[in-house]
């Protein structure tokens, strides 16, 4: 599946590059060179490949404007998970904590919902003992 992905997210790089004159792609409207290393971190997350996963995510969302508050507190999600599948939990906590912080009186659920299993696994794991750990599950409490 990750040779799959890599062909597929090439083949979506190459279609942005080839404007000259070439009919564009539907998905093009919508998507373009950021939301590209943005859909590249999420399937490399989601393939379980921290190590690709989250030098693009991080890349990605320094670049992300902050007024899409519900777009980058989402996108966030899947670098935790990168960071926890990494076995980064103290940085996984970080941006858990961060994306809290961020999407507090977003009206969208899906940035919770996406952080959910990651907050879960935070604090069922045994990483309750790490203080990065600990002050998250206090700021969820709250």
């Amino acid at each position: 599946m990750p040779t799959e992905a890599q062909g597929s997210l090439a083949a979506a790089s190459q279609a942005l590059d080839e404007v000259h004159g070439q009919p564009q792609p539907d998905w093009a409207a919508w998507l373009d060179r950021a939301e590209l290393e943005i859909t590249t971190g999420r399937c490399w997350a989601e393939l379980r490949r921290p190590l690709r996963a989250v030098p693009v995510l991080e890349a990605a969302l320094a670049r992300f404007d902050d007024s899409h508050v519900r777009d980058r507190a989402l996108y966030s999600s899947w670098l935790a998970q990168a960071h926890l599948t990494a076995g980064e939990v103290e940085q996984a906590a970080a941006v858990v904590s961060r994306t809290l912080a961020l999407s507090d009186g977003v009206a969208s659920m899906q940035p919770w919902k996406r952080l959910a299993p990651v907050i879960d696994d935070l604090s069922s794991a045994g990483y309750r003992r790490l203080p990065a750990v600990a002050e998250l599950m206090d700021q969820v409490r709250d």
